[in-house]
């Protein structure tokens, strides 16, 4: 059996570790942070053992190989030829998301030395750059949760699906907290008639049938659903084209409880069949009051 071997590879601070912990639990034999010019022997020695024994390897690779990162390329391209089924998963996530988990984890980017933590992100993009337009697999780690994490891996790694390069977050908020930051295209939707006003379905939110069928019953709500898939599929395909890994699709409504989450629940219902991206939801302030 031809030897399986995933490159981890990404941003510090993108779930490289997380990713191969749950490579791990999927079945791979993970290394992390090998020296770079030990990989071949590495592999040599695993192709020699015992048949069968290890034929799924995960090697975590990152800004810390230094200037023996260059020689990656190469090695990529002598496994390869040597019928090694050579893989490179890069993790990515913007600066802000970055620079947020390492202010919460207080620890110092391995190349800002003194410096201000942007420095660092800017020096290791640039140092990663060949790695990831090499890569066969880049997953946006922004928005994803763990158990999303997870369950894109597994539908890569053990589905065996084909690799969808853009995630797409229907995100619902409430423009009194303002508009996420992150966001890609926002869409306003406090021109349909408020549900708030009607004192017997105050309480529920847009999840929840009351809402759900009082804001879909009026027409301009309705057409504008319509219009709405119809402009998101039609620049779907062009992102992917351009490269981008992850939209993110922001509705909303005054609190962020009614109007949003059901547009943004329709919205994600009438996308989820798509199979040239991954999909997911979030209601960020459906439970503020």
């Amino acid at each position: 059996m031809a030897l399986d071997l995933v490159f981890v590879t990404g941003m510090s601070g993108a779930g490289r570790t997380t990713a191969l912990k749950i490579m791990e639990d999927l079945g791979f034999f993970c290394v992390d942070n090998l020296p770079i010019p030990l990989i071949g022997k590495f592999v040599q020695l695993t192709r020699e053992g015992e048949e069968g024994k290890i034929h799924r390897v995960a090697m975590g690779i990152d800004i810390r190989s230094g200037d023996d990162l260059p020689e990656l390329q190469p090695i990529f391209e002598e496994l390869r030829q040597e019928g090694v089924l050579c893989r490179i998963l890069f993790l990515d996530a913007d600066d802000r998301t970055l620079i947020k988990r390492y202010k919460e984890t207080r620890r110092k980017h391995p190349l800002a030395g003194q410096g201000r933590i942007e420095g660092g992100l800017e020096q290791e993009r640039e140092k990663l750059r060949f790695l990831k337009e090499s890569a066969d697999y880049i997953l946006d780690t922004s928005q994803l949760l763990t158990r999303e994490l997870r369950a894109e891996l597994e539908r890569i790694f053990v589905e065996q699906e084909d690799f969808r390069s853009l995630m797409i977050s229907v995100l619902s908020f409430g423009f009194k907290y303002g508009i996420p930051a992150d966001s890609d295209l926002v869409f306003d939707v406090r021109f349909l008639p408020n549900p708030y006003y009607v004192t017997e379905i105050r309480e529920f939110t847009g999840k929840e049938a009351p809402i759900r069928d009082f804001v879909m019953k009026y027409e301009e709500c309705r057409q504008f659903v319509d219009k709405l898939v119809d402009l998101i599929r039609f620049l779907i395909p062009y992102y992917i084209r351009e490269g981008k890994n992850q939209l993110i699709l922001s509705i909303g409504c005054t609190g962020g409880r009614h109007r949003s989450v059901v547009l943004a629940e329709e919205l994600y219902r009438r996308l989820s069949d798509g199979k040239e991206y991954g999909i997911r939801i979030e209601h960020r302030d459906m439970d503020k009051r």
